[in-house]
């Protein structure tokens, strides 16, 4: 890298595994691209950043579902040179209840925030990246998607499965260019994700041995990219749940799917 820190650009930085990722990448030196809807939150963050590691800050407010904001987001970005060398495509939320009962514009938003939007922020950055001689792109997917997908929430574990074969071939596509790709594969993670959902009455009842902190997750996260691994399942038991439904027939997967998904997602 040419200059003396690295720079970092963070979607969905305003709470969760977003702000853990500020945190620990402020801590590594890296100045930071923030984005994310709510303005306050992504000022508050880059403000204690700046404080408690002197490094710089840009906040910079986008909604992923408008289809001009990824663009409208790198043209600020080439305008204050900021030349992003990590990366980091979080932004993410749920749409709880069955395909049929929401409306299709609430639909054709998620994809846009969770497939189209970090789709393209790869596309418009990574041409730097690979002419920099360097880069590290990390794709917040899910354990979901690697299991079969549930009744309710129904576009969420097929946009995390399309996070992770995405990375893969752009894995395999930057090998030797000094570029990059991982998914990162968390399970159940504490966050205000699922108080959004509106499903924390539901997994509230999970056993505490199911969950982790998005600063764990975080760590492990860098520490994949870091080593080129292109697909990243975080903790050891999140592990053996990808192994065990790799194992099962897919119909008795999709059965056992059936018969848990309504533990954690809103199928009304």
């Amino acid at each position: 890298m040419s200059k003396e820190r690295p720079i970092s650009l963070i979607t969905g930085a305003s709470a969760g595994i977003g702000a853990a990722f500020a945190r620990a990448l402020a801590a590594r030196g890296h100045d930071l691209v923030l984005t994310a809807r709510r303005t306050d939150r992504l000022e508050a963050l880059a403000e204690a950043m700046q404080r408690e590691h002197g490094i710089r800050c840009t906040v910079l407010t986008a909604d992923l579902a408008d289809p001009h904001a990824v663009e409208q987001l790198c043209q600020t970005l080439d305008q204050q040179d900021l030349k992003v060398d990590w990366l980091i495509n979080n932004a993410g939320y749920g749409v709880p209840g069955r395909f049929d009962a929401n409306d299709w514009h609430v639909h054709a938003d998620f994809i846009r925030v969770l497939m189209t939007a970090p789709t393209e922020l790869a596309w418009r950055l990574i041409h730097g990246m690979r002419a920099r001689g360097y880069g590290r792109i990390v794709n917040v997917a899910s354990l979901a998607g690697h299991v079969p997908g549930s009744a309710g929430h129904t576009l969420y574990a097929a946009s995390k499965a399309y996070l992770i074969k995405f990375s893969q071939s752009l894995a395999l596509e930057n090998l030797d260019t000094g570029v990059n790709v991982s998914a990162l594969c968390p399970g159940f993670t504490r966050s205000e994700f699922h108080d959004v959902t509106g499903t924390r009455p539901l997994v509230s009842k999970m056993p505490n041995f199911m969950w982790q902190n998005a600063e764990d997750v975080v760590e492990e996260g860098i520490r994949a990219v870091e080593r080129g691994e292109a697909v990243h399942v975080t903790g050891r038991f999140n592990r053996t749940i990808k192994g065990v439904f790799k194992l099962m027939p897919d119909k008795l997967a999709l059965k056992m799917s059936a018969k848990q998904s309504h533990r954690y997602r809103a199928q009304e």
